[in-house]
């Protein structure tokens, strides 16, 4: 059994008086209180640093871990048990990480407060969703009105090589030279990367304060725990919300390698773009790699453009083994960006401008009855097949990591998806070329979640 410590520790930063029936609802065991939910997003935040992307392992490996949320009269308390010991140093947790439970038991609160037990909001319709996506960042204090358009969002996987990991320290190496902020999933691999680089070129530039946004959601933040530079996260309530909160909060997004997670954001910002309400979005994308990754775009360029069209090209460029290239394109971009949203009297903070259709706003819940009746043909309109297409990766991804998911396919088996042949063949082709290239898992051989099949 791994070292663990009990300890009473008082959350880092800001953080509200919580009422006595908040504090309840967050002790509440049951399947209607919030104490599973803290539970698992604690633990993460405690085992940050720890190669482990098994949201499930992870519980069992601490199966005594408890976290207990104390009201006395000066403030909030949370009392822990059995927490992984590399929290601590000679006693004392880490700041960063009591910094992170902080984030994760706001976040939590306010959800459930204005979110899930109000009817503040209207999350049956496109305008409801963005408006709470924006209190939560808001809420976060994540939406800086004072800031020119500096932030970059990066996306990538949490399983690459040490070569694609060098690569993405370079390319935040030169984003940080040019005053450029970081935001990713806030995990391991190409989420850590560009923010330790961008961390180096900021202390060289003397850039404070310097920004390291993670936005995170409770089903993957196990798999995907906030690496030691995240200075500020934010954990939305589904994967969805976390999608538009990238959108939304970027200036520009650059993709380095990755596995199904990453596919997932590549076919939702594409299928976002497609709309004819964004055809004069000003949204810079960039695909980049070492050259050893040049095969991989090559890879998921084709998947695009066969599923999407040959038009998709148009919406994002592909540079390969060129970091300070990709920075000084992203600039120039970002500048486009400026001038864009200043001619529009936008805001430089949340882009409001820019139109998600619903399809990409409802949470999707991949259990292998929603899995199995997911329309992959490719005479749906395209923004419908990028719509389910990501689904379908979303699903995928839930089995790999997120703890419901193991426990659907520990139960009944991997998910079977049915697709026509042509669009299948593609689609085994690039899911098997991630398995082959190690990017679906961090540790451990990779058995697949899911099978395919013919459309019938």
């Amino acid at each position: 059994m791994p070292e663990t410590i009990s300890a009473t520790i008082s959350p880092e930063g800001s953080l509200e008086i919580l009422s006595q029936h908040e504090v309840n609802r967050l002790r509440d065991t049951s399947q209607a209180g919030l104490h599973d939910i803290l539970r698992r997003c604690a633990l993460a935040v405690l085992n940050s640093g720890n190669p482990m992307d098994d949201g499930l392992a992870l519980m069992e490996t601490y199966p005594d871990f408890d976290i207990e949320v104390q009201q006395q009269d000066r403030g909030v308390r949370l009392k822990l048990s059995n927490a992984p010991a590399e929290a601590f140093v000679d006693g004392r947790m880490i700041r960063g990480i009591r910094e992170h439970l902080s984030s994760v038991l706001r976040d939590i609160v306010y959800v459930y407060n204005e979110i899930q037990t109000q009817n503040r909001f209207d999350l049956s319709s496109g305008e409801g969703t963005t408006n709470a996506v924006f209190h939560i960042l808001r809420k976060a204090g994540t939406l800086k009105p004072g800031l020119d358009p500096s932030m970059v969002v990066c996306w990538g996987g949490h399983s690459i090589s040490r070569e694609e990991y060098e690569y993405t320290k370079d390319v935040g190496y030169h984003l940080g030279l040019r005053d450029l902020d970081i935001c990713t999933g806030c995990g391991p691999g190409a989420m850590k990367g560009p923010m330790k680089g961008a961390n180096v070129a900021h202390a060289k530039q003397r850039r404070y304060p310097a920004r390291y946004l993670g936005v995170s959601e409770p089903g993957i933040i196990a798999a995907e725990a906030p690496n030691p530079i995240v200075n500020e996260l934010v954990v939305m309530p589904d994967i969805e919300k976390r999608l538009e909160a990238f959108v939304r909060l970027g200036h520009g997004i650059i993709v380095f390698p990755g596995g199904v997670g990453t596919a997932e954001e590549i076919l939702y910002l594409l299928g976002i773009l497609l709309h004819p309400d964004n055809a004069d979005m000003q949204l810079p994308l960039i695909f980049t790699g070492p050259a050893s990754a040049a095969d991989y775009f090559t890879r998921i360029d084709e998947f695009l453009v066969y599923t999407l069209g040959e038009s998709v090209r148009n919406l994002y460029r592909i540079i390969i083994a060129d970091p300070a290239s990709v920075a000084r394109t992203m600039r120039a971009d970002i500048e486009k960006v400026t001038e864009y949203r200043r001619s529009r009297q936008d805001a430089f903070h949340f882009n409001w401008r820019l139109t998600i259709a619903r399809d990409f706003q409802e949470p999707f819940t991949p259990t292998h009855e929603a899995m199995a009746s997911l329309a992959l043909r490719r005479e749906l309109p395209k923004h419908e097949l990028a719509a389910n297409l990501r689904r379908a990766f979303s699903g995928i991804v839930a089995g790999n990591v997120k703890e419901q998911g193991l426990r659907a396919i520990e139960a009944h088996g991997p998910f079977r998806l049915h697709a026509d042949a042509d669009l299948m063949a593609k689609l085994d082709a690039l899911l098997t070329s991630f398995v082959a290239q190690g990017r679906m898992k961090l540790a451990g051989e990779y058995e697949p979640c899911y099978t395919l099949g013919n459309a019938g």
